[in-house]
């Protein structure tokens, strides 16, 4: 590939999925970048892995159905040369129409790929500098669980206090301490070979489950925090509260899958996803938790198939928090208050792995344009990526993070027939990022 650019080094805060992506794409402008990452020096509160591109939720991508709005975010992604992506694919695990990865093998081997690179420097050390040298560009990518230091900083900078919301992850149980007896291995209408162990419920042992639930207090939010949930995440029992079939037509809807034990569809179902290759570790999906350790023995002991469960990871919750991105970002995700500041990921207001990856491969373009005097780029709101920062846009009006969804993609013509339209916005979206890739004049990492 030849030596770096003769460039000021671009400075890039956080080396999460958002940061590494930013990082691959000046890599490939050959422009020389700082990954400043605060492990293992300072672990946030939900960080244990010294890796870059921790996972520190689920270990799903979510769907791989380019049919999908997420599905079809990942394929603009792979025709961008992601490294998320790229990495993904190498790492992933079974899990029916989803991308899910073994997180440990996942992260080590985008570490791997980010030290190896010739214009890659990575210092394990926080920084909160948001006043770059004169003539360098900074890509703030520090996620929501951003450093004290860093989050003061932003606030100072942007005029605004943070909004925040809370994020849950799931318990993790060891394969050896499952009832297999009591558990059956499907994927949902019998698609692929069953990557998934499923715990059907009888009505009255989810009645004992749900009212188990509901009787265990909540680990109570600390005063300074003002518990907003992010709908697409609620914890479990946030859920319960809300009623029965909150549960029974989500996280625990029973469509799709029949017992094999007595030949008909279960009341309601719990799921386990591989965390790894050798499926010695099991995510309970859908059942991100704010309750105790001991809370949650008791109530996930009550699963079909886990009274004996071994907790190799339990829920936990933390403070996720973003800016709010119409009111403090222009187009480019540009600090208005310092156009030499780039933000990336969940804390510039998406919500997800893929979308955080999109927004930091976007921002690392952008900057590494701005490092060489290019003209920066918007992608067309008919693509994926153009749709999901489209949510970022300057308006007025209350904001909160999104995934990218079908909802933030622009109308169709009118006249389209509405047995159409789906398939009218992929294939626009694909003819749409064809032309973009042309216009940017593409380089491709490698």
């Amino acid at each position: 590939m030849g030596s770096p650019d003769s460039n000021a080094p671009l400075h890039i805060i956080g080396g999460g999925l958002a940061g590494c992506e930013a990082a691959w794409r000046a890599a490939a402008h050959r422009v020389p970048a700082i990954i400043w990452e605060m492990k293992p020096l300072n672990f946030s509160p939900a960080h244990q892995n010294p890796d870059l591109a921790e996972l520190v939720c689920s270990n799903s991508l979510r769907s791989s159905d380019p049919q999908n709005a997420v599905g079809l975010l990942k394929e603009e992604l792979r025709n961008l040369g992601s490294i998320v992506m790229e990495a993904a694919d190498l790492t992933q695990v079974p899990a029916g129409k989803a991308l899910a990865v073994d997180r440990e093998k996942f992260s080590r081997e985008i570490t791997r790929r980010i030290e190896s690179s010739p214009y890659l420097t990575v210092k394990r050390k926080e920084s909160a500098d948001l006043s770059p040298p004169d003539g360098a560009v900074a890509v703030v990518a520090a996620g929501p669980l951003a450093s004290a230091r860093l989050t003061e900083e932003l606030q100072k900078l942007t005029g605004a206090a943070n909004l925040s919301f809370y994020d849950a992850l799931a318990p993790i149980v060891t394969r050896e301490s499952l009832d297999l007896d009591r558990l059956f291995l499907a994927n949902r209408y019998g698609e692929g070979e069953g990557d998934y162990l499923n715990a059907p419920f009888e009505k009255d042992e989810f009645l004992k489950f749900y009212e188990a639930l509901q009787r265990e207090d909540a680990l109570s939010p600390r005063p300074f925090e003002d518990p907003r949930f992010f709908e697409g995440c609620l914890p479990i029992e946030v859920m319960a509260a809300r009623g029965q079939r909150v549960l029974t037509f989500g996280p625990m809807k029973p469509v799709g899958l029949t017992d094999p034990r007595s030949g008909r569809r279960p009341y309601a179902v719990a799921q386990l996803r591989r965390e790894n290759l050798q499926g010695s570790l099991w995510n309970i999906v859908g059942f991100q938790t704010r309750l105790p350790r001991g809370a949650q023995e008791r109530v996930f002991r009550l699963i079909p198939g886990l009274a004996r469960a071994s907790f190799a990871r339990y829920g936990a919750i933390h403070r996720n928090t973003y800016l709010e991105a119409p009111q403090v970002l222009d187009p480019y995700q540009r600090l208005l208050a310092r156009p030499s500041v780039f933000m990336a990921g969940q804390i510039s207001g998406v919500e997800g792995y893929v979308e955080s990856a999109a927004q930091g491969l976007v921002a690392g373009e952008n900057a590494a344009r701005a490092v060489k005097g290019l003209p920066l780029v918007i992608p067309p709101r008919e693509t994926a990526l153009g749709a999901l920062l489209g949510h970022l846009l300057p308006r007025k009006g209350p904001f909160s993070p999104s995934n990218v969804n079908f909802g933030l993609f622009p109308a169709p013509p009118p006249e389209t027939p509405r047995a159409q339209v789906h398939a009218w916005r992929v294939a626009e979206a694909r003819r749409r990022l064809g032309l973009f890739l042309k216009e940017i004049d593409y380089v491709y990492p490698r």
